[in-house]
């Protein structure tokens, strides 16, 4: 792994929470949502793809999410106000999850990795990694699962601009739509009760 100077990326290193799952749990995961390596190989393609413009998709999503005010309470202060700090950090982290959900092995620093930012959103680690003090101290599942939606949605325009196939294109599409549905099945596990995720 790579040298990373953004605040608060710890993927790959000992500071990370480890994954509830086994292997064999996490490879089920996998055939679940038709997860394989020809996905592998379009989000290498789809990686390529968003290389100079994972500023411009960090825009569309921060202009959705600033336009939904219930959304941005999540990143607000106790009068209510957004934390520009915080929103920073965040984007530059949510800028790698980009590039590392392309990128990834889909292995156990991966997995673990996941487990990590899962409970970046919870009442366990949710403002600790930025040190700021917003009015929630958690994200509600509800919006983790229909977030999904708008990161796949979107993204589609974006993998079209390069001149490739539609049918290239299409894969790439699915390939992010099963990784984003993954790691937010994989998000919700510290909001289950033990033994029911």
């Amino acid at each position: 792994m790579k040298e990373n100077k953004i605040t608060g990326y710890t993927y790959g290193t000992d500071e990370v929470a480890r994954s509830p799952l086994s292997e064999q749990e996490f490879d089920l995961l996998k055939q679940t949502v038709l997860f394989t390596d020809e996905d592998v190989h379009y989000l290498r393609m789809a990686g390529e793809v968003f290389a100079d413009q994972v500023e411009d998709v960090l825009d569309v999503w921060y202009g959705f999410v600033a336009s939904h005010p219930h959304l941005v309470y999540y990143f607000s202060d106790r009068d209510g106000k957004p934390i520009p700090e915080y929103l920073t950090s965040v984007r530059a982290r949510f800028g790698q999850w980009i590039r590392d959900t392309c990128a990834a092995r889909y292995d156990r620093a991966w997995l673990d990795y996941q487990q990590e930012i899962a409970l970046r959103h919870t009442r366990a680690k949710k403002n600790r990694t930025d040190r700021v003090e917003s009015i929630a101290d958690h994200i509600p599942l509800r919006y983790m699962i229909a977030f999904i939606y708008p990161i796949t949605a979107t993204i589609k325009p974006f993998l079209a601009k390069k001149g490739h196939a539609e049918e290239d294109v299409e894969k790439m599409h699915q390939a992010w739509f099963k990784s984003v549905v993954m790691q937010v099945a994989l998000w919700s596990a510290p909001y289950a009760r033990p033994g029911d995720f």
